[in-house]
């Protein structure tokens, strides 16, 4: 994270691995996701960014495909002065649409660790 935000923009924070894992994807969709993240802070939603089932309001997902593979990044606006980045993985899922069950739940856990964070933070949460 830079040291100084840009007037307007949220600070963007990372639950457990998930910037490494973006840093592990290839780079052109590290850019996509990068550049969805960066509207994010700022406010907006990017035109590839498309709600996450499961978790309500204030998830989202940003999915990029790139040379035949899909790869994902979910993340969170729920808070007034955070983003949090929550997940980015590649889904492996062998047929059809649906996004693996490990992945679902492992967003769901991570959304209740920056939840904790945010508080710890900025005191309550409220969004």
């Amino acid at each position: 994270m830079r040291s100084k935000l840009e007037p307007g923009e949220r600070p963007l924070f990372w639950v457990a691995s998930s910037k490494k894992d973006l840093l592990a994807m290839p780079e052109p969709a590290v850019r996509a996701i990068g550049v969805a993240l960066g509207v994010a802070q700022y406010g907006g939603k990017h035109p590839s960014a498309k709600p996450w089932k499961g978790e309500g309001p204030g998830v989202l997902e940003v999915v990029e495909d790139f040379d035949g593979d899909t790869f994902r990044a979910t993340y969170t606006v729920r808070f007034a002065k955070a983003v949090y980045v929550l997940h980015c993985f590649q889904k492996k899922s062998p047929t059809g649409i649906k996004t693996a069950k490990s992945d679902v739940e492992l967003v769901g856990r991570r959304l209740k660790a920056a939840r904790r964070e945010y508080e710890e933070r900025y005191g309550k949460a409220s969004k």
